[in-house]
């Protein structure tokens, strides 16, 4: 961009200085994780420290920052406690059952919702199918990510170096052969191209599982939407079903922001 040309940029057209201070001095002291005094933080921001004092007054007097005895700011434990009051699969669990509901209501599958959780598939919420004979997954429960389609799904999604860390924990991956681990990341690529993963019989025999990501590329909070069914003489046929599933993962992404 020219120098001389107007910055048009969503930043730049709805700035507002005094916070976009407040913000600066919070990542920065966040980043360097030591206290800094005023004049530290003035250098480092490219600020007069002027500038800085109501700011750091300020923050200091709604319990953001302290000060030690040599006059450095820290963070408090203020902005932990708010991210914890405010959880984003308390967030995405409300949002997406209600979707949830109505694509069983349609489809007259059960599904349910997971997300990667300390190298387990967690599964955060579940609706079951109407129907009397049906599936259903326990919420709250643990599944290996390679055995599953949810897991594979959240794999396959994964930056390469992060997914190469987290295989490297599991034990179900380790045991297999060098031939069957090339096959695994074969399938985990053609998932990856796809946008959706498929499976009969992964976990018992009969059941058929259909699933989706839920989250745009790179977002740290991604999930995994699918159909879980039964395998009876007259179908069903999951991919018939596949447009009104990836619809759904597609609503609750847009409402939860990620999309």
């Amino acid at each position: 961009m020219n120098a001389a040309e107007p910055d048009s940029s969503p930043r730049s057209k709805y700035a507002v200085p005094a916070l976009e201070k407040a913000l600066d001095v919070l990542e920065h002291l966040a980043e360097q994780a030591v206290p800094l005094t005023q004049a530290q933080l003035a250098r480092a921001l490219g600020r007069e420290p002027g500038e800085l004092f109501r700011m750091l007054t300020c923050l200091e007097s709604r319990g953001y920052l302290r000060r030690d005895d040599a006059g450095g700011y820290q963070l408090t434990l203020k902005l932990f406690e708010l991210s914890r009051t405010h959880s984003p699969h308390e967030q995405l669990i409300e949002v997406a059952t209600p979707l949830m509901r109505d694509l069983v209501d349609r489809v007259r599958q059960s599904c349910h919702l997971s997300v990667l959780h300390r190298d387990e598939v967690l599964v955060l919420a579940q609706v079951e199918s109407p129907q009397p004979v049906r599936l259903s997954v326990q919420v709250g429960s643990l599944h290996s990510p390679v055995a599953t389609v949810s897991g594979q799904l959240l794999l396959a999604h994964l930056e390469a170096a992060e997914r190469t860390e987290l295989l490297a924990r599991q034990a179900d991956y380790l045991r297999l052969s060098a031939a069957d681990r090339q096959e695994f990341q074969a399938r985990l690529a053609r998932v990856r191209e796809d946008g959706w993963a498929y499976a009969e019989g992964a976990r018992f025999v009969g059941g058929l599982d259909l699933g989706v990501p839920l989250g745009r590329p790179g977002a740290r909070t991604r999930a995994a939407l699918t159909i879980a069914a039964l395998k009876g003489q007259q179908g069903p046929d999951l991919f018939e079903l596949l447009p009104k599933l990836q619809q759904c993962a597609g609503e609750i992404a847009r409402a939860c922001g990620l999309g």
